[in-house]
């Protein structure tokens, strides 16, 4: 093992924010190396800031450490300044942990949480000094594997990668770990087992997908179209799976990790403590790929919530929480919860006063909330601290675009929610939207100002402070959701409804609008649904400097046409083009459980302005997943949330007619 901090050092005095690259953290692990344990080098493909609150790579950073056979640390993306400095001196990767060189580790393992970072998970693999082509890698070099939310379509990384993780891994990464622990014991012994032959053992663990073992055909191209669609995806070889499931945790009260947060050194996004109260989500917004992949709820005790608020805030000394999910409010019984948080921090206050960090004011946190269960007693609690803005996302701006996205709450329901806010002293309110959903008209677009401008004006009942802030992303359809058939809108169309919502908000000072960019929108859309022949395309992104494009600073469209065109394949093909019902997707053998069936009827629903009820709190729609995996919904409280939550407060018979028919079988 080598660490090459004596030739790092110097060269930090060069860059920006060179504590990025320092470790040093409170909740560092003690990694002990051997030739027999697996290690594993966990790396999140974007800045440190980013990346270091990644509750997925503590997790698993932790789980890894604690086995005998294994050890784990972590690394970041380089940001461009060090990168060039690592390339001028001729210094590869390193982990943050101890500073040792990446190709020391058996397996470089990346959380891939957006499409756009897939350009620096090749500059990583680079400067980790192996082969960026799988194929190319031989018996010495490392595995390289992805995880996180875009595994669930690695189709345009499949030449770069050994294995995806589909799903959970509290769980695989062990089966993983033993899977190559053996490997290491035959090679030690002297019996030779090639590369190859790793691989189909690693295919057999639930929930590895191995794209290497598995061969693509490509159909001639119909209807004119330029491009040829999949014919099928089969395995090479008759004992690899024909289908990959993904992985999921039943019960998350086993798995209460992380249990020594990492507390970071130098400022970093989301700079407090995280405690992740639930998984999975059935309300059934179609849009969302988080809400479908991760089925089903499985909620975290509470009593184990609180235990683990204490103990993060007594290791770390934040003190301010935030409780983590899909969507914290719907967490069971949330109000005593945090109720008895607070009372938790304040005992503990008067038995350690000294102790600044606790009590003093802690700060309960929900980043995710939904406006039909936000109440005023839930406001004034999370509101007991600190205060900061609130966010609520609509998602669109009319009742009947909600009922196609499965959005559905009422305007009532988003006014009550910010009239017990600013009620309880809130003064800043943001709102997130879509635009470029399914269906949508100019009316919808402008429902957005409508809504924004109401709000504002409940919030000056309470204070002459109150300010709104809209937020309006493009939406990107996703795989493994009812929208994935649907053709994006193209970046002259958002700019187009940009514009709409910018006339309608401008002489609004309460209103503050912001947007993102439609040209990443439209990369990050040809990436979400691509096939492997994309892979050319990043790879060519890549070589031409096209990193770290999820930074404004250093996305460029113009790389991503240009390889495209320079590749033969077409953009309009790939993002804004609607797909059929017959059609081979590029992640059809691959599931997170939802019948194909479900999210085609689900699609036809949303077309039909039909709404579906959160099924935890009413009888199974089959959707898949619980039927198939032989797991359940765990919630806490047999009783479905008073207002106006789905399915328990809405007419669902209310709706009008679509203007467009989309995505029709062929």
């Amino acid at each position: 093992m080598t660490s090459v901090w004596a030739d790092l050092e110097p060269l930090l005095a060069r860059v920006q924010k060179p504590a990025r690259y320092i470790g040093l953290e409170d909740g560092i692990a003690d990694p002990h190396h051997h030739p027999a344990k697996v290690s594993w080098l966990l790396a999140y493909p974007d800045t440190y800031e980013i990346g270091l609150p990644n509750q997925g790579l503590q997790i698993l950073y932790e789980i890894l450490n604690e086995r005998s056979d294994a050890v784990a640390e972590r690394t970041y993306a380089p940001w461009a300044d060090l990168d060039a400095e690592l390339r001028a001196n001729d210094l590869p990767l390193f982990s943050v942990d101890t500073h040792r060189s990446a190709s020391d580790f058996d397996i470089l393992a990346f959380n891939l949480s957006a499409e756009l970072v897939y350009t620096n998970v090749l500059n990583m693999i680079d400067l980790a000094g192996a082969p960026v082509r799988q194929a190319e890698r031989g018996d010495d070099d490392m595995f390289v594997v992805v995880g996180g939310h875009c595994a669930f379509n690695p189709e345009p990384l499949a030449d770069f990668i050994d294995l995806a993780v589909l799903g959970e891994g509290e769980e695989v990464i062990s089966e993983i770990t033993e899977v190559l622990h053996g490997w290491k014991v035959d090679r030690a012994a002297g019996r030779a087992v090639d590369r190859a032959s790793v691989l189909r053992r690693l295919s057999k663990v639930p929930g590895v997908y191995v794209p290497s073992l598995y061969e693509v055909t490509y159909a001639e191209p119909v209807d004119g179209e330029p491009m040829g669609r999949i014919a099928a995806v089969t395995p090479r070889f008759d004992d690899v799976p024909a289908t990959v499931d993904k992985r999921t945790v039943a019960d998350l009260g086993e798995w209460p990790y992380p249990k020594t947060p990492l507390t970071p050194l130098t400022e970093v996004v989301h700079d407090r403590l995280s405690v992740e109260v639930f998984r999975g989500c059935t309300r059934g917004c179609r849009f969302c790929q988080a809400g479908m992949i991760t089925r089903p709820v499985r909620e975290r005790p509470a009593e184990q919530v609180r235990t683990m608020i204490a103990d993060g805030l007594q290791r770390t000394g934040y003190n301010e929480v935030s409780l983590t999910s899909l969507s914290t409010a719907d967490f069971s019984d949330i109000e005593p919860v945090i109720k008895g948080v607070l009372a938790d921090q304040e005992a503990a206050h008067q038995s350690h006063p000294d102790a600044m960090s606790i009590g003093c004011g802690t700060t309960i946190n929900l980043p995710s909330l939904r406006v039909d269960a936000f109440t005023v007693g839930l406001a004034g609690e999370v509101n007991s601290g600190r205060r900061s803005g609130l966010t609520f996302a609509p998602e669109a701006g009319t009742w009947r675009l909600r009922q196609v996205i499965n959005k559905l709450i009422l305007e009532e329901d988003l006014y009550g929610a910010v009239e017990s806010a600013f009620s309880q002293g809130w003064t800043r309110m943001k709102l997130y939207f879509l635009i470029g959903l399914p269906t949508e008209t100019d009316d919808d677009v402008l429902g957005i100002a409508e809504l924004a401008k109401n709000c504002a004006e409940i919030g000056k009942r309470h204070t002459h402070r109150a300010s709104v802030t809209v937020s309006v992303g493009g939406f990107v359809p996703k795989a493994h959701t009812p929208f994935q058939w649907f053709g994006q809108n193209t970046r002259e169309e958002l700019r187009r409804k940009i514009g709409l919502l910018q006339d309608a908000t401008r002489r609004n000072g309460a209103v503050n609008l912001k947007w993102h960019d439609a040209d990443a929108s439209t990369a990050e859309s040809v990436a979400s649904r691509g096939d492997r022949r994309l892979g050319r395309v990043i790879e060519r992104v890549w070589r031409e400097g096209g990193t770290f494009q999820e930074w404004g600073e250093h996305f460029d469209l113009d790389r991503w046409t240009g390889a495209l065109t320079a590749e033969d394949l077409s953009l309009d093909w790939y993002a804004f083009r609607h797909r059929h019902e017959d059609e081979v997707l590029p992640w059809a053998h691959l599931t997170a459980g939802l019948h194909h069936d479900f999210l085609w009827d689900d699609w036809q629903d949303a077309l039909a302005e039909s709404g579906v009820e959160d099924c935890r709190w009413t009888p199974c729609y089959d959707c898949g997943v619980c039927t198939g995996y032989g797991i359940e919904h765990v919630v806490a409280s047999p009783v479905a949330p008073a207002g106006g939550s789905q399915g328990t407060g809405q007419d669902l018979s209310r709706g009008h007619e679509v203007p467009v028919t989309l995505g029709a079988t062929r």
